[in-house]
């Protein structure tokens, strides 16, 4: 049985006293408004990061709890990593915490994105950005490696375990979908600890919350229509609450409705748009404020911002008061012990193939040695690894046009 926790995650159990409520809305504004500034790399980096922040350094959460978070996210639909923060404001600090968190780690990316659309809109070109992602991209595979490691060791403890997640890795390699992934690892794991039972008159009890699973299902075919803020914002609230999966499914859907059913969009915004979603901090899905700027100007930026992130704040609210309780069920947890497995596994995946992209050359390899060593050793904090080979990546380009 894991260590249960109340509902505040850190705070007493009794209800917070104004001051203790102000001090953990604080921390909290504090701690994503600075990794939705710094936190590059997609939503393998924000976890790891948010790990190694809530975890390992600040201790709001044990490794148990917050692999049981990471797990529900991956049942809900929306961004991953956003949703996960948003669970952490809510173990925090409750619902003003749930609100605080999420909305602190979009914004900054939200600002940012809003500028490159503004100078895209006025000049017809992106900011050159590749420098600065080229010493980025090297400290987040040892970011992502090192909590990748820590997570492993929680959650990978038993043959059964190892037997999963190595079938995980396997499927994902051969292209399975992500969600089906996780589907059948939680039920293997079920299957596996229902025949260890084997018991009769054994205590029923409820299983995961897979109703949104249903919403795979939920799609409308529209005729093409004159765009309007209030098409746009619809348009984005369906995305958000039927998308799992990459940035690759997000242009998917982005591409069918936009560019082929609407006609709103031309396939060079699109991925131009894709691009400044991937190559800013924060989360990816701020490729809408992009996409909304460019098509209505600064109400279209945040148009289609709250569409896509309402129904991140709508799944975590009614999830997340679940997920302790999933854990005095048999059934849910060891379902949910079969969905952190393949949940690692999947981020095991992403990290391999960040690295065979990456570390194609000594600077690269070096910068994520030195981030790995800085990191494990010395514990420095990763946002200030981010920060420092984003500047190495600069450095370098500068002397090879200077050479």
């Amino acid at each position: 049985m894991r260590p249960s926790s109340s509902p505040q995650g850190g705070l007493p159990s009794s209800p917070a006293s104004p001051v203790d409520r102000a001090t953990a809305l604080r921390e909290l504004a504090g701690l994503f408004l600075r990794l939705g500034t710094f936190a590059f790399g997609g939503p393998a980096a924000h976890i790891a990061m948010m790990e190694d922040e809530v975890v390992r350094r600040r201790g709001w959460l044990s490794r148990e709890e917050f692999v049981d978070l990471l797990g529900a996210t991956n049942l809900i639909p929306g961004p991953n990593s956003t949703e996960l923060a948003i669970h952490i404001g809510h173990r925090r600090a409750g619902w003003p915490g749930l609100l605080v968190a999420g909305a602190c780690f979009i914004l900054p990316a939200f600002f940012m994105v809003a500028v490159i659309a503004w100078a895209y809109t006025r000049f017809g070109t992106l900011p050159k950005v590749d420098a600065v992602l080229h010493g980025v991209k090297a400290v987040i595979i040892a970011v992502v490696a090192q909590a990748l490691w820590g997570l492993l060791r929680t959650v990978v403890r038993t043959p059964l375990a190892a037997s999963v997640g190595a079938a995980a890795v396997a499927a994902a390699f051969m292209g399975v979908n992500e969600l089906l992934l996780l589907l059948l690892s939680g039920l293997a794991v079920l299957a596996w600890r229902g025949m260890e039972r084997q018991r009769p008159g054994a205590p029923r009890a409820g299983v995961a919350p897979l109703w949104p699973l249903l919403s795979l299902g939920v799609t409308t075919a529209t005729a093409a229509a004159p765009f309007t803020l209030h098409g746009l914002f619809l348009f984005f609230v369906k995305v958000g609450s039927v998308l799992y999966g990459s940035g690759y499914v997000l242009l998917a859907f982005l591409r069918t409705g936009l560019v082929e059913r609407y006609g709103w969009l031309t396939e060079a915004q699109l991925l131009d748009a894709v691009a400044v979603g991937q190559v800013t901090p924060g989360p990816v899905f701020t490729t809408a404020t992009f996409i909304g700027y460019v098509m209505g100007g600064p109400s279209g930026a945040v148009v289609a911002t709250a569409g896509i992130f309402l129904p991140a704040f709508v799944f975590v609210a009614l999830s997340g008061p679940l997920v302790p309780r999933l854990r005095r069920s048999w059934v849910a947890g060891a379902f949910l012990d079969g969905v952190n497995v393949a949940s690692l596994a999947l981020m095991a995946v992403v990290t391999w193939q960040l690295g065979r992209a990456v570390l194609v050359s000594p600077l690269p390899v070096a910068l994520a040695a030195v981030a790995a060593v800085l990191l494990i050793r010395y514990r420095v904090n990763s946002a200030w690894l981010v920060l420092g080979g984003g500047c190495v990546g600069v450095l370098a380009a500068g002397g090879l046009s200077a050479g």
